[in-house]
Parts: C-alpha cells; structure tokens; sequence
C-alpha cells in the first residue's frame, strides 16, 4: 500500500515561490494530516493566499492573523482550534510576549492545550516578530468545531 495514501497535505508549495529573494528550493505544505494528527506549519503574520505580510511592526496583529491562519487551515484539515493539543510560540522579543500570549489566549479560550514558548534571534523574514506552531487532532464526528 502507498503510505503516501495515509498522508494528506494541505496547501502544498515550494518555497522558491514564498521566499523568492532567497535560494531555496524546498517542497513544503501548510499542514500535514497523518494518524489522526494535524500538523501545522508554523504560522505568522502573512495572509496565505497573497503570501503579503501583515502587521508590519505590530506584533499583536500578526499574532492575530497567525492564529486566523492556524483556525482556517485547522478547518481545511477536518479539525479546529478546540482539538488543539500543543502550541510553541517563537518570539524575536521577551517583550512581545505578553501581546501574543493574550492574543492566542482569547482564541484557545478553554483549549488547554501545552505550550512552549521561545526567544530567538530571527525569523525567516525581518519583519516577521512572531511565529506560532500549532499540532491538533482530527474533530471527532459530531463534535462542535
């Protein structure tokens, strides 16, 4: 059997086409869903139809359009935020930490999920402040997305 069968990719692309100032040639997708599990990509302020940033210099409103993209691509993948179970926050500042974690905290209001959060150097794009990677289980039939 095709164990490519048991894997379905949501929104695949190439990354000469998302980082055309860089030299990368990598076959990526939004989200990945294998055994039940959806992986998401992490997600930042970038709206994934025109690959345009948004929120320039404002942390919280790419937190906000970061958990947008986490919630649409979570509804493509049969899943939503409520089956959240593991977030890791990556922050290019300590001080943005408190915006984002109350940003993401109004969307996984009563999710409960475990979280790590991280204070790096850089993101893949200077004007990237915040990147936030989501893993989720697949709704169960029925249940309220």
């Amino acid at each position: 059997m095709d164990a490519m069968a048991h894997h379905i990719r949501i929104r695949p692309f190439n990354t000469r086409d998302t980082y055309p100032e860089q030299n990368l040639d990598n076959d990526l997708a939004q989200a990945v869903v294998a055994g039940g599990v959806v992986y998401l990509r992490g997600q930042i302020g970038q709206d994934l139809d025109t690959r345009e940033s948004v929120g320039i210099g404002d942390v919280e409103a790419q937190a906000e359009k970061a958990m947008a993209n986490i919630a649409m691509l979570l509804d493509e993948a049969g899943s939503s935020l409520q089956d959240v179970v593991k977030v890791t926050v990556y922050l290019v500042d300590i001080r943005y930490r408190e915006p984002v974690y109350r940003v993401m905290g109004r969307w996984l209001k009563g999710v409960h999920p475990v979280s790590t959060g991280l204070v790096v150097s850089a993101l893949a794009r200077p004007e990237w402040l915040v990147e936030i990677d989501a893993t989720a289980v697949l709704s169960e039939p029925g249940s309220p997305a």
